[in-house]
This record gives C-alpha cells, structure tokens and sequence, in this order.
C-alpha cells in the first residue's frame, strides 16, 4: 500500500507542477500581449528575452532530464526535472511582467 501512496503522491505533485506552469504561462502572455499592443509598458527587448528564454529552457530541460534518467530516476523525477527549467521562468516572468503593470497602473 505504501508503494501505491507514494506513487499516488509523486503524481499528484507532478500534476500540480504543470497546473502551476500553465497558470503562470497564461498570466505571461496576458501580459506580454498587452505591452505588443501598447497597453503596458515594455521594454523593447521582450520580444527577443520570450524567444530566447524558450531555447534556453528547452535546453536546460534536457539537460535535466539527461541527468535524471542516467541516475536511473524513475519516470515521475525525470518529468519533474523536465519542467523545473520552464517553471522558474515562468514564475519569474510572472512576477517580472506584474511588478511593471502594477507599477504603469498604480
């Protein structure tokens, strides 16, 4: 049973791992949208910074997961690790991007 519970666990964090991203990525691109469209302010550099830190992610992620399979973790580590590289981003994109919109608004 405690094979079952820890499976059930790691699964569950996993999960709650790609919820985090996915609310994040939206709130991201919100953002990034409204300064395209003139709504926000935004440095004329963010364009390029979403392209690049995509390719820098994508890199690190394999990276990671390279890692964790020739450390024989098992499937659940080696998706954790996968998405560790784009979750710092987006959270610190997140908070990056709202700081500026709240500082515009406010």
């Amino acid at each position: 049973m405690g094979f079952l519970t820890n499976n059930m666990a790691e699964a569950t964090r996993l999960w709650a791992q790609v919820a985090q991203i996915a609310i994040e990525s939206q709130m991201v691109i919100g953002l990034r949208m409204a300064g395209m469209m003139g709504l926000l302010p935004q440095h004329r550099n963010e364009p390029h910074r979403m392209v690049q830190e995509k390719l820098d992610a994508a890199q690190e992620s394999g990276k990671a997961m390279f890692r964790a399979v020739t450390r024989g973790a098992p499937a659940e580590k080696v998706m954790a690790a996968a998405l560790r590289p784009y979750g710092r981003r987006t959270r610190a994109n997140a908070r990056r991007l709202s700081k500026s919109s709240t500082r515009a608004l406010g």
